[in-house]
């Protein structure tokens, strides 16, 4: 794996406005990917979010949220860490250790070629921006790569949102940069005791349908937000 910084990623700021997630890119306020996925998420995955909150008690949800979210950050930072060559060794077995170096030996370090960037910032000018946990050569193809961690295995069926994700960052690093990127790669891992890996790709036709879709998700957020004015 070598590191090919050859594009110039912007430098941009992320902060709430008025709960929610915008990025400020060359003095543009952009909201996020993920902030125009949840506004339009569909009434059933609302439902299926209610219901599982009813079923389990607030309390508990908050603290699976909580503990997952945290989990999810150290081993973002792990992996940046590698993908960048700064690997520390006086990190603690924790969970996030063990994930992240199950991602690392199952994938990383045997198809992700060339890296162009950890964490860099993308956007489509005037209409979102976000971060893409990575991007570069992987198995052979321009892709761009999705981190993830879950408390069990998933579906492919449960994880659209994240195909969302890949798409709009595809979508937006070929409009800037001027790239062919047409693989997206989300791979996942479940904490201990199994520490369980997946591997999901969405290529070519079905990422263009995917891009599509998304630009049809910020329509609909754009004429959203301007009813709220």
């Amino acid at each position: 794996m070598k590191l090919n910084t050859r594009f110039n990623y912007p430098k941009s700021k992320s902060s709430i406005v008025s709960g929610s997630r915008v990025y400020n890119v060359n003095g543009e306020n952009l909201p996020s990917v993920t902030t125009i996925l949840k506004a339009t998420e569909s009434e059933d995955k609302k439902e299926s979010l209610k219901r599982w909150r009813l079923k389990i008690g607030d309390d508990e949800a908050e603290r699976i949220l909580k503990e997952s979210s945290a989990r999810g950050t150290r081993m973002h930072k792990h992996l940046e860490e590698y993908l960048i060559g700064q690997t520390k060794l006086d990190f603690e077995d924790d969970d996030s250790y063990l994930m992240s170096q199950k991602i690392i030996n199952e994938s990383l370090c045997k198809k992700f070629h060339e890296v162009w960037g950890s964490e860099v910032n993308l956007y489509y000018p005037k209409l979102y921006a976000g971060t893409a946990d990575a991007c570069g050569i992987y198995d052979g193809k321009e892709s761009i790569l999705d981190f993830k961690q879950s408390n069990k295995p998933k579906k492919r069926e449960w994880i659209t949102d994240y195909l969302f994700q890949v798409a709009a960052y595809s979508l937006a690093h070929n409009h800037i940069h001027k790239t062919n990127i047409s693989q997206g790669v989300i791979l996942i891992c479940t904490p201990p005791p199994y520490v369980e890996f997946q591997e999901f790709l969405i290529e070519n036709d079905e990422l263009l349908e995917y891009q599509e879709l998304f630009k049809n998700k910020v329509t609909q957020y754009r004429l959203m937000s301007s009813n709220e004015i």
